[in-house]
């Protein structure tokens, strides 16, 4: 599927006159892919890297445009199951157009950073911002989320909310190492401003961008740090309240198995003491009740 856009009013809009300076092609079909191949003479393996998930970032200078990938967060559904993917974008730049290649029909143009648009560089790294504050809202629902997990192992005998910890804690690995690899792309395109033609007030941006990336990457770290780290206690706070559970039970089980003794001796098929009394019953009853009382106040005066 095929999207033109245009630059108006320092903002991009979908309806404008002349050649559109963005074009978007998501999950682009066998004829899209035709024409990026032969007409615009995009690299085989870059198009197909940018709809690859496993891709590294990375910025290649080609004849006729400048051909960029970067990684960025999925879209998180409730069919993901605690599982934060990231895709990856492929960015091609040339003279007087901008050519975005995308796996999923994801809203890219979104939020603060696209306020004010001057020119297709600043498209180009208004992307790369877009990204990194898309990893950011993540990592704060990250935090949210095993928050609720934690309080949920507090009082779980279940492995569920563990095993979704581990999930998170996979996920925030994706998220380390594709920070990581826009870094490297930022650092190189920071290296080559003057080649790609970026003004003096697109290169602070770029230099803004470093900070953002930076603070980012550090924020993942400190989270993927203390989850992997807790993750041994959590799973003995989960193993403590099943003991407690199992003392409990085997409490029960005790004050059950005393009256049930006294009674069955009682009920041998012998002469045996009282059989004579009236109240043998209620005599037995009281005997057997008061052997699970003493096991019961037993137990709370041990603290066992």
């Amino acid at each position: 599927m095929l999207k033109k856009l245009y630059i108006s009013d320092g903002k991009l809009a979908e309806n404008g006159h002349g050649e559109p300076v963005v074009s978007v092609y998501i999950a682009p079909d066998e004829n899209e892919r035709k024409y990026l191949l032969e007409q615009l003479k995009i690299d085989e393996h870059t198009l197909s890297s940018s709809l690859d998930p496993d891709e590294l970032s990375r910025l290649e200078f080609e004849p006729e445009h400048t051909a960029m990938i970067f990684k960025r967060p999925k879209h998180y559904t409730v069919q993901d199951n605690f599982l934060f993917r990231v895709l990856s974008t492929g960015v091609f730049l040339f003279k007087d157009r901008l050519v975005i290649v995308v796996a999923d029909d994801a809203p890219l143009f979104e939020g603060r950073p696209f306020v004010k648009i001057q020119s297709i560089q600043d498209v180009c790294l208004k992307l790369i911002y877009r990204a990194i504050l898309h990893f950011v809202e993540h990592l704060k629902a990250v935090n949210q989320i095993s928050s609720e997990l934690e309080r949920q192992i507090s009082t779980s005998m279940e492995n569920k909310y563990l095993l979704n910890l581990f999930t998170l804690e996979k996920s925030l690995v994706y998220f380390l190492s594709a920070i990581n690899s826009n870094s490297m792309l930022i650092e190189k395109l920071h290296n080559n401003a003057a080649k790609l033609g970026f003004s003096q007030e697109t290169s602070e941006f770029l230099d803004d961008i470093m900070i953002e990336n930076s603070q980012c990457r550090v924020q993942t770290e400190i989270y993927s740090q203390v989850l992997a780290s807790l993750m041994d206690a959590r799973a003995s706070i989960i193993s403590n309240n099943l003991n407690i559970r199992i003392k409990a039970l085997t409490l029960i089980t005790i004050a059950i198995m005393l009256p049930t003794l006294v009674v069955s001796v009682f009920s041998m098929n012998v002469r045996i003491p009282l059989s004579w009394h009236p109240q043998a019953f209620w005599i037995v009853t009281t005997i057997g009740a008061i052997s699970a009382i003493s096991v019961g106040l037993l137990w709370w005066r041990r603290r066992w």
